[in-house]
């Protein structure tokens, strides 16, 4: 397993380019079970948002280096999680390993060097924990992701062209998290984890996504009738509307490597409106 850099600078285009060919591959693989599948995690900010039509002041996506994939309720209570499992494993996937050498059945890996893939499912159980392992067959396993299910809920179709991670020619139609479920799962894994790159890639969605962050609050405030959505919000408003609250100040950090009061002033400036504009559209309706 690769340690996952701190900062931006960390993050090579190279990366970027094997997670989406391995995203290109597993969606030739996986064709006909797509539909109960959805691209979610650190590759969803680039397929949402035109890279080389970016919004003025905007950067390009830092990227990411794995593939997140949530799995939709029905495949796993009817079991199809079993023909996905058997398709990655003709396909070349094998499970990967954790630092000390384990298999970790919830995170599969192809090539060298590898590109990983990561399963999420919604628990069955609310009181489940999130980030705890789900067993679905003896070498396949999924990641407890609260919200998960959101993603389903707000989903946008998408159009990847390119080669595979096998060297292939080929185009696929594939489910992508939108920005309001993307909002409430980031919001939610920083609020548990504290990760620099899940603050930055929150806010590229919010400060990027569609004409005006209306756009990202229009997506959002449907899912707001989920109470894991009212969560998010509150973690919203507890890590982001702060200069020095931790959100704002890991954005910073993972963008610039340090403080930087001006961008963190810009992510204060976003989000509130993000939130702002959820609480209008609410007060506004009957």
């Amino acid at each position: 397993m690769t340690e996952k850099p701190l900062t931006a600078a960390g993050y090579l285009p190279e990366h970027t380019r094997r997670v989406r060919e391995t995203c290109l591959y597993v969606a030739t693989k996986l064709g006909d079970l797509l539909e109960d599948l959805v691209v979610v995690g650190g590759l969803v900010p680039s397929l949402l948002i035109d890279q080389q039509h970016l919004p003025a002041g905007a950067e390009p996506h830092a990227g990411t280096m794995d593939l997140d994939l949530g799995l939709a309720f029905a495949l796993v209570g009817q079991k199809r999680y079993q023909e996905v499992a058997e398709r990655l494993r003709r396909a070349g996937f094998t499970p990967d390993v954790n630092a000390e050498g384990r298999p970790t059945r919830q995170r599969w890996r192809i090539s060298e060097p590898p590109v990983t893939v990561d399963f999420l499912v919604e628990p069955e159980d609310a009181l489940a924990k999130a980030g705890r392992v789900f067993d679905l067959e003896r070498d396949f396993a999924a990641i407890i992701a609260p919200g998960v299910h959101l993603a389903f809920e707000d989903r946008s179709r998408v159009t990847l062209s390119g080669v595979t991670i096998q060297g292939e020619s080929t185009s696929r139609e594939l489910w992508v998290c939108g920005p309001g479920a993307f909002i409430v799962l980031k919001a939610l894994a920083f609020h548990l984890r504290g990760e620099n790159k899940d603050a930055y890639d929150l806010f590229y969605v919010t400060r990027n996504y569609g004409a005006a962050v209306a756009d990202v609050a229009a997506r959002l405030r449907p899912l707001l009738v989920a109470s894991i959505a009212k969560k998010a919000m509150e973690c919203l408003k507890g890590d982001f509307l702060e200069p020095d609250a931790t959100g704002p100040r890991r954005v910073a950090e993972f963008v610039r490597g340090r403080v930087d009061v001006n961008l963190q002033a810009e992510v204060v400036a976003f989000v509130r409106r993000l939130v702002d504009e959820c609480e209008r559209l609410s007060s506004s309706r009957p």
